[in-house]
């Protein structure tokens, strides 16, 4: 019988254990992370699982202390397993297991080396991704390729939609190559990493909205950050409120946050100086640097609104479609 170590954490990592575990592989030891207080836990718990079939956890804040490694090292296993474990591995844990230390990516690589991807291929406009097992180096998503599993993103895909197929494509592609990879049959690929790019992390911060892009780049961002995550974000300009004459100082215009959580793409233009939102027929819409989206759902103010609500409140506008 193999055995692996698994450095394992989210949905995939929870997935994926469970088809190590499916195939009779031992797996001593867990290491995952400590849910952060701050973060929006909205998947699985590898932990949980790992604690349902008496499996060992750790939870390092890093896992290349010479504690951790000497702790591992007496395990003596065959493999290691990474599966969206949030650290990177250092050359002394990665020269540990006899049968090399593997990594499944959430992308087709070499595309899409780095942190968030799929985030990253719905904000650049991909219709496919998937998940990618490889052996790991000290260096980030670019050794050899084990497997591959694509899975298509659709025009109105969110990334929490594609992050399941994501999910369900590691998981195939674990099992599919795993009697292989036991056995010793397995094939691995080079990558050219000339066909791809390294992306790094995103902030909340950096689903703000230009609306002088195009429809269709809004539209991307919109549901490349859509709730679990934080969502794309704009101000809307309020009523004006006046300014004091004693002071001397000039009006100001009031604005009010919102979160767009969902738009469409409609194919139609309108003439207008600048972005703005109308509401037209009951429906909600925002004239973009090229192009109009409709605006499905939006929050104001922390509350989720109907177009009638925000018609009501800020008024329905007026202009022609030219589809």
């Amino acid at each position: 019988m193999s055995s692996a170590v698994v450095f394992a954490y989210h949905n995939v990592g929870y997935r994926c254990l469970s088809v190590l575990l499916a195939h009779g592989v031992e797996v001593p030891l867990v290491v995952t992370h400590r849910d952060n207080p701050r973060e929006n836990i909205w998947f699985a718990s590898v932990a949980e699982l790992a604690a349902l079939h008496g499996i060992p956890v750790i939870t390092p804040d890093n896992p290349n202390t010479p504690e951790v490694v000497q702790q591992i090292r007496a395990l003596r296993p065959d493999f290691f397993f990474s599966f969206y474990y949030r650290e990177m591995l250092r050359r002394e844990l990665l020269d540990i297991p006899k049968r090399g230390a593997l990594n499944m990516h959430g992308s087709l690589l070499p595309k899409y080396r780095g942190r968030v991807p799929v985030n990253w291929a719905i904000i650049k406009g991909e219709t496919e991704t998937g998940s990618t097992l490889h052996y790991m180096t000290e260096k980030p998503d670019n050794g050899d390729i084990v497997a591959q599993q694509a899975v298509p993103i659709l025009p109105d895909d969110t990334a929490l939609e594609v992050f399941q197929k994501v999910t369900v494509a590691a998981e195939m592609a674990l099992n599919n190559c795993l009697p292989d990879l036991l056995a010793g049959r397995a094939q691995a690929v080079k990558q050219d990493l000339s066909k791809g790019a390294y992306f790094g992390g995103r902030k909340a911060e950096d689903g703000i909205i230009d609306w002088s892009q195009p429809a269709q780049a809004i539209h991307n961002l919109v549901r490349a950050v859509a709730p679990p995550y934080p969502g794309a974000t704009t101000q809307l300009l309020g009523i004006p409120k006046a300014g004091n004459p004693l002071s001397g100082k000039p009006d100001v215009e009031l604005t009010q946050p919102m979160r767009i959580l969902q738009t469409l793409m409609t194919g139609c233009t309108v003439a207008g100086e600048k972005p703005v939102f109308y509401v037209k027929e009951g429906k909600a819409y925002a004239v973009c640097g090229r192009g109009v989206l409709r605006v499905v759902r939006f929050e104001l103010d922390g509350a989720e609104m109907s177009a009638g609500e925000f018609a009501a409140q800020h008024g329905a506008g007026k202009f022609e479609f030219n589809c």
